[in-house]
């Protein structure tokens, strides 16, 4: 029992920053995962750095995105659109 009482703080703390720290940040992860790839035409989305626009074409080989903004036509990568940003751009108004 004595071997155990020494390590149990120690578990304890991995145990508690796997919960609070790695888990939400992998499903995070999954969830922009999943968000990349259900991208369709005609999204309207917003890049991690800030540039609106619609999705115009797809390419799944290099999986990229074109988007056509207001300048014009910009090729992306599909990990440069921010999944938070997008989703508060087209959630329907209340």
């Amino acid at each position: 029992m004595g071997d155990i009482g020494q390590f149990l703080p120690m578990i304890l703390i991995f145990v508690v920053a796997y919960f609070f720290m790695i888990r939400p940040q992998m499903k995070r992860q999954k969830d922009e995962k999943k968000f990349s790839a259900e991208l369709k035409r005609g999204d309207r989305v917003i890049t991690k750095s800030g540039l609106h626009g619609k999705v115009v074409d797809l390419n799944e080989k290099d999986s990229s995105c074109v988007l056509e903004t207001m300048a014009g036509k910009l090729k992306f990568d599909r990990s440069a659109i921010s999944m938070e940003m997008s989703v508060k751009l087209n959630a329907p108004e209340k």
